[in-house]
């Protein structure tokens, strides 16, 4: 995983677990990796990991059973789209569109476009 300056590294490790969980790579009520094994995978110290899933855990994506390990939510996914849509159709969608309107592009030109590459 190549990370950022844009963000703290904990956000970026909480938003790569939150595409697994849309990808169904973590599905819900599966045990997903143990803090240590995704420290080693993402080549990142434990304790931000650990800060990541804390994170998670606030926004119910994640559970943990303690001695066990932790896991996705059963709202997990649902709520990740939620939230997700939300910033797209509220931040970057408006980003796009106030560009397209800087450029002249109109909406056909985009449609056009992606359905001829």
């Amino acid at each position: 995983m190549q990370f950022t300056n844009e963000k703290a590294i904990y956000l970026q490790i909480g938003e790569y677990a939150m595409d697994r969980i849309l990808l169904e790579e973590w599905r819900s009520a599966e045990k997903i990796p143990s803090v240590r094994e995704l420290a080693a995978d993402l080549e990142v110290n434990p304790n931000t990991v650990m800060r990541a899933y804390d994170h998670l855990q606030q926004q119910e994506i994640i559970y943990n059973k303690r001695g066990i390990g932790f896991f996705a939510s059963d709202k997990a996914k649902a709520h990740i789209l939620k939230t997700r849509k939300h910033h797209f159709l509220n931040e970057e969608l408006a980003i796009v569109f106030r560009t397209m309107d800087l450029l002249d592009i109109s909406i056909d030109e985009v449609i056009d476009y992606y359905n001829h590459r």
